[in-house]
């Protein structure tokens, strides 16, 4: 191989991280088809975030420091504690015995390095990868989606998914600029204005920071035991209480209500329904590029939910059948409705007539001058 020709580890390099900004620059396309139809307004955004299980077993951790398996750790910590030929049940009995036996900083997996040991919704304990999503509160379409370790709290990536958001939707907003000088713009100018999380996000740093970006948080209170101690830290405690009583409106807790609808809608279509709960590519820069797409589809969903009134050609498919079925039910209802109708009607008209038979047929009185009406022959 010449000097000049780059190695076939160079180019693996260079493809994976073309690919990565090709697949951004493929979602934000479709991020222009939603803006051009109106699915993207970029004012009221919601953060949410999720962990996804990686592609790695807990069995096949190993040390940071000295490379050893966790098997291996046990059976040190058992020959220094006097057993020398420890059994499975010795391990065992030592592993629950010690307080603090997963680490991020002590334990690493050999297969996905970017795994981080986190415990999923269900209570168990994985390695696993956290996926934040941004979502337009006015459409519900993603507006940016980011991955980043399960082991950092959602106080710490708020800023990097809000920061995606707001360049998602300045990219839309020149966008449109350019395209469409003379028209109403139909993404929000002065990019985001509102943004809506769940109490996970809420600390008095990130309601500050929130305030010195220029934008309204709506984030719920945990519950603290006492009051808080506020002295020097004036700018946080009016960041807040500005808060606290936007969040306590009707307006605020409408916003609250629109972001658990259309935030877990997200997560429901791209990660259980869409087979993304668990992973199966490994490394931070692969699953990015699978979730970038797969975000991408669903946020197509929504343009088949506007033109056709479903998500789904499967569920416009499915409407298109219980419409068949409905009008197959309806006319045999007209149809016995008609003959009900035609038989009530018949009825009727052969009542009448021999009514009016019967009337015929009673012959009137002779003395009708002097009679009563009514009167018969009979009488």
């Amino acid at each position: 191989m010449d000097e000049g020709t780059p190695d076939h580890t160079t180019i693996s390099r260079t493809r994976r991280l073309i690919d990565v900004e090709t697949h951004r620059e493929v979602f934000g396309w479709v991020l222009g088809v939603l803006a051009d139809r109106g699915l993207v307004k970029g004012k009221r955004i919601a953060i949410d975030a999720t962990r996804l299980e990686a592609n790695a077993a807990m069995r096949s951790i190993v040390r940071r420091d000295t490379g050893e398996s966790y098997e291996e750790f046990l059976g040190g910590l058992a020959k220094a504690s006097g057993i020398e030929t420890p059994s499975r049940e010795d391990l065992a009995r030592l592993d629950r015995k010690r307080k603090k036996r997963m680490s991020n900083k002590e334990w690493k997996s050999p297969a996905d390095g970017d795994a981080r040991i986190a415990k999923m919704k269900d209570g168990r304990t994985h390695l696993a990868h956290k996926a934040e999503h941004a979502v337009d509160l006015d459409t519900g379409a993603v507006v940016a989606v980011t991955l980043q370790g399960a082991d950092k709290g959602d106080t710490t990536t708020l800023d990097a998914t809000l920061c995606e958001a707001g360049m998602a939707v300045a990219e839309q907003v020149g966008r449109e600029a350019g395209l469409r000088p003379n028209e109403e713009p139909k993404v929000n100018v002065a990019g985001i204005e509102e943004t809506v999380t769940d109490k996970g996000y809420h600390s008095g740093a990130v309601v500050k920071r929130m305030k010195a970006y220029g934008v309204c948080s709506y984030i719920p209170e945990k519950k603290q035991k006492g009051r808080r101690n506020w002295a020097g830290k004036p700018a946080e405690q009016q960041a807040v209480y500005a808060n606290r009583r936007r969040v306590r409106g009707e307006y605020g807790k409408s916003l609250l209500r629109r972001r658990g609808e259309l935030v877990e809608r997200s997560f429901a279509h791209c990660y259980e329904t869409g087979a993304m709960r668990r992973c199966h590519l490994r490394g931070q820069e692969n699953i990015l590029k699978r979730q970038l797409v797969h975000v991408g589809a669903f946020n197509l969903s929504l343009i088949l939910r506007k033109l056709l009134g479903a998500g789904t050609p499967r569920e416009w498919k499915n409407r298109f059948g219980r419409l068949v079925l409905t009008l197959s039910l309806l006319f045999p209802c007209r149809i016995n409705q008609k003959r009900l109708c035609r038989s009530r009607i018949s009825v009727s008209v052969a009542k009448c007539f021999v009514r009016s038979r019967t009337r015929l047929r009673r012959p009137t009185c002779r003395k009708s001058a002097t009679c009563t009406p009514g009167c018969y022959e009979a009488c």
